[in-house]
């Protein structure tokens, strides 16, 4: 039986095996919408009219006898920073409303839909995607499924939301300094932020050019595969997509993990975050056999380049926007470009040597390790509108510091899956957290075939949470 709570990979199956419809599952899907969506808040428009015509075209295709794509009748929604045709590229913000509506879809949303998804909307985010929390002072505040009155993470907070709470069972996010594997950890999902050119970003509204990424998120690392091969590939409008043949990933994923050298990162990652965090790695850490810890050198300055990058190539995008319209802008994110614009330009320059350094140092790591699991937020969700947070006993601010463990890994564009850790219990307020599993450039696949051990791990130990 398909219902709100079934996994991508499981709906194509039943779509394409004639067991259920297309138009069937979207009917569930959009009745969930309509029912979670206004205590929720992940939706800032539905595409239920489009989305039904492409489920009665999915439908009429299967009774032709015609063959079906890997996402057969998959309802999917996207961050609102993706172009959708016939609606405005919101970013998150105020200001783009008044832009003209897209004509055309993202590429990523052709790719989707080729595989016979269906896509279902456009998801809330942080304002220009400037954000660690899911909180947006114009569209209101995507919530966490797992208790309302927290943070869905973000900026990707509206991808995060709309999977874990079943309105849909895939999203697409972006993810510049952690916007995918954040929400992913707050609201217990899988969500890949794939090596960095691997996936284009054409249709997109950038944050930082040479750091941003689009990936997915989902309830199972099968539906990360799945989607991630149905979008892999070069594409000429995208001059940053690397224009390599697809590798599918898929086929690799029961390979298993035996061979594999698997360590824990230590040093910066292994304290800074509350007891949950490093909880999490330890536990997966003990379910594999890993007891060896590696250091990624120089990962707090890795982190600090990437705030600086962040801040004056967003800053410098936003310019214009910040000339003209520097009330209509979230004042949290607005103050945070102004102080990006006012940076010296030797810094900058000096966070792309540190940049390439790091990166060529990180590099030589992999050389000896195939995978590295690491923390992937600090901390379980913070509750709405809290500005600060205790973390190792250090009073610090929530908006700046959910990044702590991802920030150090996204500007060298290394592939990571984040994993949910089923061991949550009443001590952690049965909030989820999870775990970031790291690999080198173009080696998704091995992230995600520890990522299913870990999956398959969680399955289990979940039996007994």
């Amino acid at each position: 039986m398909i219902d709100w709570q079934s996994r991508a990979h499981e709906i194509a199956a039943a779509v394409r095996g004639g067991k259920v419809s297309a138009t069937e599952v979207l009917r569930v899907s959009l009745a969930r919408i309509e029912a979670a969506n206004p205590a929720l808040n992940a939706f800032t428009a539905v595409t239920s009219e489009r989305a039904r015509a492409r489920a009665a075209a999915i439908d009429q295709a299967r009774d032709e006898g015609k063959p079906l794509g890997p996402l057969a009748g998959v309802p999917f929604a996207v961050k609102n920073l993706f172009d959708v045709a016939g609606l405005p590229t919101l970013a998150g913000s105020k200001i783009n409303r008044d832009h003209a509506v897209a004509t055309a879809d993202a590429t990523l949303i052709q790719r989707l839909e080729a595989a016979d998804a269906i896509l279902t909307g456009a998801l809330n985010m942080g304002e220009y995607a400037y954000d660690f929390t899911g909180e947006n002072m114009h569209y209101g505040p995507s919530r966490n499924p797992h208790d309302p009155g927290c943070m869905s993470g973000g900026s990707s907070g509206g991808s995060g939301t709309a999977v874990a709470s079943g309105m849909v069972p895939l999203s697409l996010g972006s993810d510049t300094n952690g916007s995918i594997r954040v929400p992913a950890s707050l609201c217990g999902l899988f969500g890949l932020k794939p090596t960095f050119g691997r996936l284009s970003r054409h249709g997109s509204f950038l944050f930082v050019a040479d750091i941003d990424h689009l990936g997915p998120l989902a309830r199972s690392v099968t539906d990360l595969a799945l989607s991630f091969d149905a979008m892999q590939g070069p594409d000429p409008a995208d001059g940053w997509c690397a224009q390599k043949p697809a590798e599918p990933v898929l086929p690799r994923l029961e390979a298993g993990i035996d061979g594999l050298r698997i360590a824990i990162a230590g040093d910066y990652f292994a304290s800074g975050g509350e007891p949950e965090a490093h909880e999490a790695v330890a536990a997966f850490a003990r379910a594999l056999g890993v007891t060896r810890s590696v250091t990624l050198p120089e990962a707090a300055r890795g982190r600090a380049a990437a705030y600086v990058i962040t801040a004056v190539e967003g800053a410098n995008l936003h310019r214009e926007r910040l000339k003209a319209r520097a009330a209509d802008f979230d004042p949290a994110v607005r103050d945070r470009f102004f102080a990006g614009l006012m940076l010296p330009a030797d810094w900058l320059v000096q966070a792309h040597r540190f940049r390439a350094w790091y990166r060529a140092r990180v590099a030589e790591v992999f050389r000896d390790v195939d995978v590295i699991l690491a923390p992937a937020t600090p901390r379980v969700a913070p509750r709405l509108g809290q500005v600060m947070m205790t973390l190792n006993g250090v009073e610090m601010p929530v908006r700046a510091n959910l990044g702590l463990f991802t920030q150090p890994i996204s500007a060298i564009g290394l592939p990571v899956v984040a994993t949910p850790w089923a061991g949550r219990g009443k001590a952690h307020g049965n909030l989820p957290i999870g775990v970031q599993v790291i690999a080198a450039p173009w080696r998704e696949d091995l992230a995600l075939r520890v990522a299913r051990r870990l999956e398959q791990i969680g399955i289990a130990d979940s039996k007994a949470v």
